[in-house]
């Protein structure tokens, strides 16, 4: 997403405008209407470092339509790339047309159209990319193309008032990552998985058991009736605190995953208590980790920011498992911070979020060309976002 024009000419105070947005970078095929406003000038947020810009203020979801391919592609345990791309074709067209009919409006009376134009599957992407594209041409609206990982790292302003800068956990089935936000488009990655995402090992966990899919939500509910103990799991970066990783606030999943198979091995053949035992202690690794993590984030992010009650926002599909989101808000409580997880439907892929993003940018007078290309990668640090420090 280039910076595109930034004319200024939009914040009015009550100045009101509607964005469509578009998501199909996964599984879920989606469309939003939602209307946004912007408080005084475009403002500059109190919460924000050096004056930093605040985009648009409030918003409301006018009409919001989702189709999951999850029937699709859980007899195979996991996404299909191919399956995702052509359900995309098959029905975004009809997704987009079904949202605003239910909002009441027309194409035109759109302000802009926004997209997610990566990271995610690169077919999916571009489908919904070419259609977003075609939109704008002939309606003449602006587009803005939006990065997947801060939709979701905005989506939380959606809902609340949630100022700059705050730190922000995003864990998906793509994404672990650890990140001051500190206004729109500028974002400081602080942590990262070096092999596997979380909610790829909960779908991996649970198809080694049998469990199906999504992993997420089954290896929780066999979690709830297992002893977390049975089986100790490694804490992977956290055992060896004296290693290269001392200092950091990175994940690793892939041997915690590998540890899970080989207990799963050597109890087999495995009764259902053995298979909630064993998610019970996975989880408890994963808890452990991320509670860990946030600790070491949130003291940072004090000392950086000078903030003694600072906000830790948890986003992406895995912040809805309760055990995680009850262990992070003891972590935040010692530390003084307020922990806010966006609603469950914006915490998965959805087109709310991409439409609250491209009405942050568009509230600062963003828009891109026609040409935008999609991408299959595009950490958020990259281009006009502030590079790792």
């Amino acid at each position: 997403m280039g910076a595109g024009s930034n004319d200024g000419g939009r914040g009015s105070s009550g100045s009101r405008f509607l964005v469509l947005g578009i998501e199909s970078s996964c599984d879920e095929t989606a469309a939003c209407v939602l209307a946004a406003e912007v408080d005084l000038g475009g403002g500059l947020s109190a919460g924000a470092p050096d004056g930093g810009v605040t985009g648009a203020r409030h918003g409301e979801i006018i009409s919001h339509v989702v189709r999951s391919q999850m029937q699709e592609h859980a007899p195979f345990g996991g996404v299909v790339p191919e399956l995702a791309a052509r359900a995309h074709v098959v029905h975004l067209d009809q997704i987009i047309a079904r949202t605003l009919t239910e909002a009441g409006k027309t194409l035109h009376d759109m302000d802009v159209v926004a997209v997610t134009a990566g990271p995610g599957l690169i077919g999916g992407v571009l489908v919904g990319l070419t259609t977003a594209k075609a939109l704008s041409a002939v309606s003449g609206k602006p587009l803005i193309g939006i990065n997947h990982l801060e939709a979701h790292a905005l989506s939380v302003r959606l809902e609340a008032q949630v100022p700059f800068p705050y730190l922000l956990l995003l864990i998906s089935g793509g994404h672990s990552q650890i990140l001051q936000v500190r206004g729109v488009g500028d974002y400081r990655l602080w942590g990262s998985t070096i092999d596997d995402a979380l909610g790829e090992a909960f779908d991996k966990v649970a198809k080694m058991l049998g469990l199906g899919y999504p992993g997420g939500p089954v290896v929780e509910q066999a979690a709830a009736g297992g002893d977390p103990v049975r089986f100790r799991f490694p804490r992977p970066l956290l055992d060896n605190p004296g290693g290269r990783y001392r200092d950091s606030l990175d994940f690793s999943f892939s041997g915690l995953k590998t540890a899970v198979r080989l207990a799963a091995q050597q109890a087999s053949p495995l009764s259902e208590q053995d298979v909630r035992d064993i998610c019970a202690g996975f989880q408890a690794s994963v808890t452990d980790i991320l509670a860990r993590r946030c600790q070491q984030a949130l003291q940072r992010f004090r000392t950086e920011t000078g903030r003694e009650n600072p906000d830790l926002v948890i986003a992406g599909g895995v912040a809805a498992n309760r055990a995680i989101f009850s262990a992070l808000e003891a972590v935040a409580g010692e530390q003084g911070a307020r922990v806010i997880v966006p609603s469950p439907f914006l915490c998965t892929d959805n087109g709310a979020m991409v439409a609250w993003a491209g009405a942050e940018r568009h509230a600062l007078g963003q828009s891109d060309g026609l040409d935008l290309a999609a991408r299959a990668r595009w950490p958020l640090e990259s281009d006009d976002m502030t590079v790792r420090s």
